[in-house]
């Protein structure tokens, strides 16, 4: 039987999907949940919490839908203990999702930053925007 994927995915596709669930974002982020397991982090969680929390959502959500999104991810997804801490983004806020990867044993890391972007492939996970996982995601 094969594995099922493993997927990191950076705070701005969560925060994509919540606010425009038909996006390229969206879409991806529903393809990655159908067909594997989403992996989060103590930091990632964090992260997470922390802009869904911003008043500049308000005009969109309430903050009770932030929250039950939140909850919902954080029910569905599998967090990662015992991460290592890596140092190979340009951008060393970064790292926390290569270090994810890593740890987790991930197959894919969807984002929309160019700072990973660059990196793909890192180690044996492949970096990827959501356009490109749409359209032909690589084979494993």
């Amino acid at each position: 039987m094969a594995r099922k994927s493993r997927f990191v995915v950076d705070t701005n596709i969560f925060i994509s999907q919540l606010l425009l669930p038909s996006s390229l974002p969206g879409k991806a982020f529903r393809k990655a949940l159908s067909c594997g397991i989403l992996l989060f982090s103590e930091d990632i969680l964090h992260e997470l919490a922390d802009v869904l929390g911003r008043k500049k959502f308000d005009h969109y959500l309430s903050l009770e839908e932030r929250q039950e999104f939140f909850r919902y991810l954080s029910l569905i997804g599998e967090v990662v203990h015992n991460i290592t801490p890596l140092k190979a983004c340009r951008d060393p806020k970064d790292d926390k999702f290569l270090s994810l990867a890593v740890c987790g044993q991930a197959t894919f890391l969807l984002t929309g930053d160019n700072d990973l972007l660059v990196l793909d492939p890192f180690r044996d996970v492949r970096i990827l925007s959501c356009a490109t996982y749409l359209g032909d995601p690589p084979s494993e």
